[in-house]
């Protein structure tokens, strides 16, 4: 009998010798806290971060209540070469692979997952971007990489990153942290749905639908109470329809998506506005003089662009509970009269503006810009801010 057992056994060692891929791991389980071994920092601010564990979690600590700009991040990161079969992973059709199971403090908010070598110079390739969309559940998010070089010597960092979340305090939970090498052949998808940084912008003939904005207008942080609807940039001879990012001024952008309220967008879309006028400077940091474009995450569903002013839109909720600190994306604005900005949206932003559970689309400065565009009410529409994009 317990030869038989024995035998039993014995096959089925062999069989998860069979079936287990070929590959070195790293798993972090956190079950002893946080290793000397993880590197953690911040920069671009003042924002302070700490990362410590307990009882099988980790904990990124994020305080940036002394920041300003809010262009800051603060990356865990690991270097996981000496846990992986590197010969393995330069056979053909093998990649790296990162995942992580996270809770986090505030949403929506994205986090970001990267792998790069102590020989990389461009920080954006090997890098997704991941959409937490609230702070109930766990999510799970994996990055593959896609013709990732290493060979033995070098160092392979496995990071993930918080960026420009606002200028309170946030703490992400981490269950594991794991990086494999996989085959490409036969590993699935994966899961959290990355969003590429920064995509291309796509021929606009490839896009299903192009929605003007049915409300466009501004509210101004010094003057809450005022309607902006009658704002004009004066030319010799006319006045013309306009709306202006400033320091004190916000840009706030509504459609009608009430036919589409129940479709599920595919990909990414493009937002396109048309340069009235743009004045700014070259300064530090470089990130400065750009537009950035946030989700209006709640406030008066409904607004009207001749009767709405900052206190009617917030109905008295803080600022960073109507305008999502974290931008969809900062943008540089094509200057010059009549020429058009095209700005790519993430599929999840998209998907909450279609499906109503939020109410628009902002345009904030970064830094010292004055930037105005052509609203709705010039030309008929001609010039109107516009939404391209696809549903299934």
């Amino acid at each position: 009998m317990w030869g038989n057992i024995s035998l039993a056994l014995l096959s089925i060692f062999l069989l998860l010798i069979e079936v287990s891929p070929a590959r070195a791991q790293f798993v972090d389980h956190f079950e002893d806290g946080v290793s000397q071994e993880w590197n953690y920092h911040s920069g671009d601010g003042a924002a302070k971060m700490d990362f410590t564990g307990t009882n099988g979690y980790a904990k990124i600590s994020v305080d940036a209540t002394k920041d300003r700009d809010n262009i800051w991040w603060a990356l865990i990161r690991r270097n996981v070469a000496p846990y992986l079969n590197l010969e393995e992973f330069n056979k053909p059709d093998r990649e790296l692979r990162v995942d992580t199971r996270i809770k986090a403090s505030h949403a929506p908010r994205r986090v970001n997952l990267h792998f790069n070598t102590q020989k990389t110079t461009d920080f954006h390739t090997h890098l997704m971007e991941y959409d937490i969309p609230d702070t109930t559940g766990w999510h799970t998010i994996s990055m593959t990489t896609e013709g990732f070089e290493a060979v033995a010597g070098d160092t392979i960092n496995a990071q993930m990153a918080l960026i420009d979340w606002g200028l309170e305090t946030y703490q992400v939970q981490v269950d594991y942290f794991r990086v494999d090498v996989v085959d490409t052949d036969t590993t699935g998808p994966d899961p959290g749905n990355p969003v590429a940084y920064h995509p291309p912008v796509p021929d606009l003939s490839t896009f299903e639908h192009k929605a003007n904005v049915a409300h466009d207008a501004m509210v101004n942080l010094a003057y809450p109470d005022k309607n902006f609807n009658g704002w004009y940039s004066a030319s010799a001879d006319e006045r013309i329809p306009a709306l202006t990012v400033s320091d004190s001024q916000y840009v706030i952008l509504r459609w009608d998506f009430t036919s589409l309220s129940q479709k599920e967008v595919e990909g990414y879309g493009v937002l396109e506005l048309t340069t009235r006028s743009l004045q700014r400077m070259d300064t530090d940091p470089p990130e400065f003089g750009q537009v950035r474009i946030v989700e209006i995450l709640t406030g008066a569903a409904d607004w009207n662009q001749e009767t709405v002013t900052l206190s009617s839109l917030s109905r008295g909720k803080p600022l960073n509970e109507v305008f999502n600190p974290q931008m969809i994306i900062d943008t540089r604005i094509s200057g010059g009269n009549q020429r058009t900005t095209r700005i790519t949206i993430s599929k999840p932003a998209l998907q909450r503006l279609v499906s109503g559970q939020t109410i628009g689309f902002a345009l904030r400065p970064l830094g010292p810009i004055n930037a105005s565009f052509y609203s709705s009410e010039y030309a008929d529409g001609a010039y109107a801010p516009a939404l391209y994009f696809n549903t299934k």
